[in-house]
C-alpha cells in the first residue's frame, strides 16, 4: 500500500539514491525513488548500443565500489558478479615499446624494470607509501565529517581520525599533507624518472579531473583512486557481469526486498517547501509526493540550480552552491568491433592479458599535460588521452560471438568550447570522436575498420541524459577546496543541506565520486539519527 506521505523521497535511481534507500528502508523507513528515466541506474547502467552490442554507458569499471555497501545489502545474492581484469593496465608506448602492468609483484617490477631499473626498485616503497596512506585515511570514507571550520585542518584535530593522524611518524604527516595538496606531478616527481613510468600512476591523477598532471590537488585524485579492490583484493580492478546496470539493479533488488518503492519515469520538478523546509517533490507532471525528508542523488550545483526555487534558500547560500567547480573533462564512447585491436607494439588480434586490462593512450607525463593545455585553448585535446576497455574479453554476454565492445574513457575536452562553438554542434561531437578512433588507430593500425558500431557523448551529452552538470562525473571537482568538511560546501559537509529536511546522498557529497555507494550509505546514517530525533520530539 502507498502510504500518503513517504518517510524519505529521493530524487534520482542512481547506484547511491538507491543505497540509500536500501539502508533507508533497512531501519524501517517509507521510501520512495523517483527516476527520471526509464530504467534505475543513472550513469551507472548498461545499454544495447549498436544490434547485438551491450556495453556500460557512462561509468565502466569496478574498483571502489565499497565492500561494506557490498555485504549489507548483500549484492552478490541479488545478482552482481565481480570479474577481475587479467592485468591491471596496458600502455602503448610507440611501435615497438609498450607497458603491461599484472599484479603479481614480481612480474611487476619486471615490467616497469624494462623502462627504468631504478624506478623498479622505488616500487615497493612507493607502494608501502600509498598504502600507509590509504589505511589512516581508510576510515575516514564511511565518517560524516564534521560540519564547521577550516575544512581537512578541522577534520585531522576531529576525534579519532585526529589522534590517529597526529600519533603518525613526522614522515606519514608530511606524507598526507603532500599527497593532500600537491600535484601528482610534483608528488610523482620526487620518487621516479621515467616518463613512461610516471605517466603510469599521473593518469590515475586526472581520471575524472578537468586538470593537468602539474596542477596543485591532482595528488590526492591519484590517492582517491587507491582506495579500491575487487572480491577482497586491495588495488584489483574489475567487471560487472553484464555492464555497470547489473550493480544498479542488484542495488535496486536489495531497496526493493526492504519496502522502498522505486518509480521511473518520473522527472522531479522541483522540492515542494513547505513552513520552511522540505516536505516532498513535485513532479514535471504536477504530481505532489508527501514526504518528511528529501534526499537528493543530483549534484549539488543542479540541485539548487534546478530543483530548489530561488526563493527558498537565502541568495548568499544558493550563489555559494552554483559556485561548486565542476567539470571533468570527460568524453565518453562506446564502440562496437569486428575484431580484437592489434597493437605494433605487443602485436596479435588472438586475445591476451593486455586486451583484457585498462588500455591506455598517455604514453608519457608530458603527453599527459599537452592534453590539458590543448583542451584549455583548443577546445579539445589534439592528442587525447583514451583509456580503453575492451568488457567483452571477460564477459562474452555484450557482444555477437567473435566480437567485441569498448568503453573509451577520454580526456580532455572543454565542457564549453571556446569561440563560439558549442557541443551542441553534431559536427563538433564527431569530429573529436573521429579523432579519437585515429588516435587509438596509430598504435593498433586495425581499429578504425574493425569499428562497426558507436555511441559518443559529449560532456553536454552527460548533462543532459544523467544531470552531470558540465558532464563532471563526480558531481564537483575533487580539489582541496571541495574535499570533506568543505564537500560540498563548507558548512554543509555532514549530508545535511541549507534547506531544512533536504539530505545531499550523492557523489557530490564526501567522499565523492565513482561508483562507491558511500555518499548514499553515509547520508542515510545521518538521515536515520534525524528521524529518530524527530520522533522522539513527537
Amino acid at each position: 500500500m502507498i502510504p500518503d506521505i513517504f518517510d524519505v523521497a529521493i530524487i534520482g535511481a542512481g547506484h547511491n539514491g538507491l543505497t540509500s534507500a536500501a539502508y533507508l528502508a533497512g531501519a524501517g523507513l517509507r521510501v520512495v525513488v523517483l527516476e527520471r528515466n526509464g530504467v534505475v541506474g543513472g550513469a551507472a547502467v548498461t545499454e544495447e548500443f549498436a544490434p547485438g552490442f551491450s556495453n556500460s554507458v557512462a561509468s565502466y569499471t569496478v574498483s571502489l565500489l565499497n565492500p561494506k555497501v557490498i555485504a549489507d545489502l548483500d549484492l552478490h545474492r541479488h545478482g552482481l558478479e565481480i570479474i577481475e581484469r587479467p592485468a591491471a593496465n596496458f600502455w602503448p608506448v610507440d611501435d615497438t615499446r609498450s607497458l603491461l602492468v599484472p599484479y603479481d609483484p614480481v612480474a611487476r617490477r619486471n615490467a616497469f624494470a624494462s623502462f627504468s631499473s631504478k624506478d623498479a626498485d622505488r616500487l615497493e616503497s612507493y607502494d608501502n607509501e600509498l598504502t600507509r596512506a590509504v589505511d589512516v585515511l581508510r576510515d575516514l570514507i564511511t565518517r560524516t565529517p564534521p560540519n564547521a571550520g577550516g575544512g581537512i585542518l578541522e577534520l585531522i584535530k576531529a576525534g579519532t581520525i585526529g589522534r590517529r593522524v597526529l600519533n603518525l611518524s613526522l614522515a606519514d604527516q608530511r606524507l598526507l599533507l603532500e599527497l593532500f595538496t600537491a600535484s601528482a606531478a610534483d608528488f610523482l616527481d620526487r620518487r621516479f624518472e621515467n616518463e613512461t613510468v610516471k605517466a603510469a600512476f599521473a593518469f590515475d591523477g586526472i581520471v575524472g579531473a578537468y586538470a593537468a598532471p602539474s596542477t596543485p590537488g591532482t595528488a590526492y585524485v591519484l590517492l582517491h583512486h587507491c582506495f579500491g579492490e575487487v572480491n577482497g583484493k586491495p588495488g584489483r580492478w574489475g567487471h560487472a557481469k553484464g555492464g555497470m546496470g547489473a550493480i544498479t539493479q542488484a542495488m535496486a533488488r536489495a531497496a526493493q526486498s526492504r519496502g522502498a518503492i522505486i518509480r521511473v519515469n518520473a522527472p522531479v520538478e522541483r522540492v515542494l517547501v513547505e513552513r520552511g523546509r522540505a516536505a516532498g517533490l513535485v513532479l514535471k507532471s504536477g504530481e505532489i509526493v508527501k514526504a518528511r525528508a528529501v534526499a537528493a542523488n543530483v549534484g549539488p550545483k543542479l540541485l539548487f540550480r534546478d530543483l530548489i526555487a530561488a526563493g527558498d534558500v537565502d541568495p548568499e547560500t544558493r550563489e555559494t552552491f552554483l559556485a561548486i567547480k565542476t567539470g571533468s573533462g570527460t568524453f565518453r564512447m562506446n564502440v562496437a568491433l569486428a575484431e580484437l585491436p592489434d597493437f605494433t607494439s605487443r602485436p596479435g588480434k588472438d586475445l591476451g592479458p593486455h586486451h583484457g586490462s585498462g588500455i591506455v593512450i598517455g604514453p608519457t607525463l608530458s603527453y599527459l599535460e599537452r592534453a590539458y593545455l590543448d583542451a584549455r585553448t583548443y577546445g579539445w585535446s589534439r592528442e587525447p588521452v583514451v583509456e580503453m576497455l575492451i568488457s567483452s574479453t571477460f564477459d562474452p554476454s555484450l557482444a555477437p560471438p567473435g566480437r567485441h565492445v569498448a568503453s573509451l574513457f577520454v580526456q580532455h575536452v572543454a565542457p564549453k568550447l571556446p569561440d563560439g562553438r558549442s557541443w551542441t554542434n553534431a559536427h563538433e561531437r564527431e569530429a573529436f570522436a573521429d579523432l579519437v578512433i585515429e588516435t587509438v588507430t596509430r598504435h593498433a593500425p586495425n581499429f578504425k575498420s574493425s569499428v562497426v558500431g558507436r555511441q559518443v557523448l559529449s560532456p553536454l551529452d552527460l548533462e543532459q541524459r544523467f544531470g552531470l552538470v558540465d558532464g563532471d562525473i563526480f558531481h564537483g571537482q575533487l580539489g582541496l577546496g571541495q574535499l570533506f568538511s568543505a564537500r560540498p560546501v563548507l558548512g554543509y559537509g555532514n549530508y545535511r543541506m541549507p534547506l531544512p529536511g533536504l539530505y545531499l546522498c550523492g557523489s557530490g557529497a564526501h567522499p565523492g565520486g565513482g561508483v562507491t555507494g558511500v555518499p548514499g550509505m553515509n547520508a542515510a546514517r545521518e538521515i536515520v539519527k534525524d528521524m529518530k530525533r524527530w520522533r522522539s520530539k513527537r
